[in-house]
């Protein structure tokens, strides 16, 4: 879509100076040969970009024709019920075009409360009793990408997806929407925030879930990256309504340009959060 349009404007552009400057005519095909070449180059990007290494996911999509397939485990250390562990946290995206991607993910926990810090962010539960529970849950949905950065114009993208409990207490199917949006800065940092919305339903109560968050990603070299974010998890409308909030640090590394691997830790900034959790990941792209 991108490079459609970019391709219109360069090919408008050559014909007004054809018109309007008739000597210059070979300029305005220049022009149209350097604006078909850019816009292929930037079609294809230059690396993996994985949804797992933030809590924060990607503006970008996989790319058409591009297969891109995410794990990770996550441990969370809870205040006052059993830990909890979850994995494979498996998410498969294909590009069905340049910027649009269908996705299917599926996860296991098992621990005293839900894992919140990965994945859709899902419910910060209420505990009400030390004991681990174990579930597991299908995921599906799609992303699409919205604009491209333009000056202040943030490229921004759209994830619509469900999911739907295959294990475990809950059955009830959960939706959820995400909004992501960012800049790429002069110096190669990148700031990325999102807002996810989700409506789902525990034991007969439904609530919304309101996710706000944002990440800096700073690449120290050509393969490692860091990044700063902070996160929080908002119930509105259920009768024991949480909250979570967290700081998150992590790193990046590029095995090479289509493999990744990376971890982030992160700490609990009030009550309902968890005490510490981390989060080890890859990414494979084909």
């Amino acid at each position: 879509m991108r490079a459609y349009r970019g391709q219109l404007a360069a090919l408008l552009a050559s014909l007004l100076l054809v018109d309007w400057c008739p000597a210059q005519e070979p300029l305005g095909r220049l022009i149209v040969l350097e604006s078909l070449q850019s816009e292929g180059e930037e079609a294809e990007p230059d690396e993996i970009e994985t949804d797992r290494d933030s809590f924060t996911p990607a503006t970008t999509t996989a790319g058409f024709r591009r297969l891109i397939v995410e794990s990770a485990w996550s441990f969370l250390d809870n205040r006052a019920v059993p830990d909890t562990n979850s994995l494979p946290e498996l998410v498969t995206r294909y590009g069905v075009n340049d910027w649009f991607e269908l996705r299917f993910s599926w996860n296991w926990e098992a621990g005293g409360a839900g894992n919140s810090i990965s994945g859709g962010g899902g419910d910060p539960q209420v505990p009400t009793e030390n004991r681990v529970e174990r579930n597991s849950q299908l995921f599906y949905g799609f992303k699409a990408a919205l604009n491209s950065q333009n000056a202040w114009r943030p490229q921004s993208a759209v994830m619509l997806a469900a999911g739907t409990p295959t294990f475990g207490r809950d059955t009830a199917t959960a939706l959820f929407a995400t909004y992501v949006f960012g800049w790429q800065l002069p110096n190669r940092w990148k700031w990325d925030s999102a807002m996810r919305y989700a409506y789902d339903s525990s034991e007969g109560d439904h609530f919304n879930i309101w996710t706000p968050s944002t990440v800096l990603k700073i690449p120290i070299d050509e393969r490692w990256a860091v990044h700063g974010e902070y996160f929080g998890i908002f119930s509105q409308g259920r009768a024991r309504g949480r909250s979570q909030q967290y700081f998150s640090p992590g790193v990046n590394y590029l095995v090479t340009r289509d493999f990744e691997v990376g971890i982030r830790v992160g700490w609990g900034l009030n009550h309902d959060a968890a005490n510490f959790f981390s989060c080890t990941g890859i990414g494979w792209r084909y």
